[in-house]
């Protein structure tokens, strides 16, 4: 038997769309992710899905993403010349899917490096993370890197040009990130179709100087810099009305404790980012009260995870 959990991520962090990410684990040890387990079988192949999210899963199995990863996986298995082993596959679903926590990412990392485990690590880091990326760009519609990556990886990723993909980017270690989701669900493909198609040449340069400006201070740890620079001026305009309360519960964590707050992925769960444990105790409050919509939302006070996908 075999089970490996990937953590849950905070995609574009205001400032870096679709070119930043983060891992992150709630401190009180609960598990922000996905996991899957293998059992080895004497024949065939075999799927079941169980955990607290899946109700909300396709009813049919050949449409689930871990099927697909499988499918993929022994597809190009199968071009080494080599046979995937007969086995079972569960699916322990702890992320509310279009959560903007990279719910189908950890379901694709959790299976894809189970799956390589199990088969003595026929891919390679580089050659698995494309093929978490190709099954990412399914959902969405666009292949992209901002949730695999750091979920595979670990830690904070900016995405690379080619024929890089992702490098790690250091961390301000002290940050608490503080994670709510609202109960609502807002897909990935949904919530990227609602932006426009150009942007003029001043928000373009704005926004790039904030991202330049924001790596910078990670290498020099220059975290009033840093927080100074995440801001959205791209998704932000355009999304922040599909999470009911946004500006209101924004202007609060910004007044009270939060040193930035934003938009989580594509949303609806919105982070926001405290310097100490009582401060991120406050912003979690904040949410409570302004922020959650029904039953199902919920809050996580989170630390960055730096081992990323790992066996259990």
């Amino acid at each position: 038997m075999l089970r490996i959990y990937a953590p849950a991520t905070s995609a574009n962090l205001n400032v870096g769309f679709d070119s930043l990410g983060v891992a992150l684990s709630p401190i009180d040890g609960q598990r922000l992710g996905d996991v899957v387990q293998i059992d080895e079988r004497d024949s065939d192949f075999a799927f079941r899905a169980v955990g607290q999210f899946t109700h909300a899963l396709p009813q049919n199995m050949q449409d689930n993403l871990c099927y697909l990863a499988y499918q993929l996986f022994a597809e190009r298995l199968k071009a080494q010349g080599k046979n995937v082993k007969p086995l079972e596959l569960t699916l322990e679903k702890n992320m509310p899917i279009g959560s903007g926590l990279g719910s189908s990412a950890c379901s694709i990392v959790a299976t894809l490096v189970a799956l390589n485990e199990f088969h003595d690590k026929p891919f390679s880091q580089e050659a698995l993370l494309k093929l978490m990326g190709e099954l990412e760009g399914r959902v969405s519609g666009d292949v992209h890197y901002d949730n695999v990556a750091p979920s595979f990886l670990g830690g904070m990723q900016l995405m690379a040009l080619a024929p890089k993909i992702c490098q790690p980017l250091p961390l301000f270690k002290h940050w608490y990130w503080v994670l709510a989701y609202s109960g609502i669900c807002v897909p990935t493909a949904d919530a990227r179709r609602i932006l426009p198609s150009q942007y003029d040449k001043s928000t373009c340069i704005q926004q790039a100087r904030a991202f330049a400006n924001f790596v910078q201070a990670c290498y020099t740890q220059d975290e009033a810099q840093a927080t100074n620079a995440l801001q959205d001026l791209l998704a932000e305009p355009y999304r922040q009305h599909l999470l009911p309360n946004f500006a209101e519960t924004k202007a609060k964590l910004l007044e009270e404790n939060a040193l930035m707050a934003g938009i989580s992925g594509s949303g609806p769960t919105m982070f926001a980012i405290a310097d100490s444990l009582e401060k991120a105790q406050a912003c979690a409050q904040i949410f409570q009260q302004h922020y959650l919509q029904n039953e199902n939302g919920f809050v996580h006070i989170c630390q960055a995870n730096e081992q990323g996908a790992q066996a259990i």
